[in-house]
């Protein structure tokens, strides 16, 4: 059932992707302004200086637009996105968007690695870096962080429409094995510059 639903989702995903790169509605230079205010957590480069904050340089635009707005909105919430969200405008959401989607990541995993997680790939990326629009990169987050969001799925505590589905069925085992693999594979960004 789980190949079933993954293979289904995945090309499901694939027909409306919208790559990293194609973000047009924002303005980088404005963005890396906005973004002095993420630095804290989430590093100017998008690289998360803590280990409950996402790594988020790179990650597509439209999901970090999506992000910021349900975070805006109430329709996510966490204490300390949400305060910072809601003081943005649309404008202010695309450019600081704009500025972590230009930024170029990769991965590389342990040389005795396994395969990445088959129930997570065809959306997370087989190394962990997301092709896809509404999938965030997994690779190099703090197994900590996979954990929490993951258990939030499974209670209802934070919602999607393939997620929720997905990690209601996840043991606490299998989320931190999921978790831990993530975890050991080396993640890098390369600030790109605005101009």
């Amino acid at each position: 059932m789980r190949n079933l639903l993954k293979l289904a989702l995945g090309g499901a995903f694939l027909a409306g992707a919208v790559f990293a790169g194609d973000f047009p509605d924002g303005d980088r230079q404005a963005g890396r302004e906005v973004a002095g205010m993420c630095r804290t957590c989430h590093g100017l480069d998008g690289y998360a200086r803590i280990p409950i904050a996402p790594h988020i340089g790179g990650e597509p635009f439209s999901y970090l637009v999506t992000q910021l707005e349900a975070f805006r909105s109430g329709a996510r919430n966490h204490e300390m996105m949400s305060v910072v969200a809601r003081g943005l405008t649309d404008r202010q959401i695309a450019d600081v968007s704009a500025w972590y989607a230009g930024h170029t990541v990769s991965a590389t995993h342990p040389a005795n690695a396994e395969a990445a997680p088959e129930l997570c790939a065809a959306c997370h990326g087989t190394d962990g870096i997301s092709l896809l629009d509404d999938a965030p990169h997994l690779a190099g987050e703090a197994n900590i962080y996979i954990e929490i969001q993951l258990k939030a799925f499974r209670s209802g505590k934070r919602s999607h429409e393939v997620m929720t589905e997905i990690a209601a069925n996840l043991t606490d085992e299998e989320i931190r094995e999921f978790a831990d693999w993530y975890a050991a594979t080396q993640y890098r960004v390369e600030l790109v510059s605005a101009e």
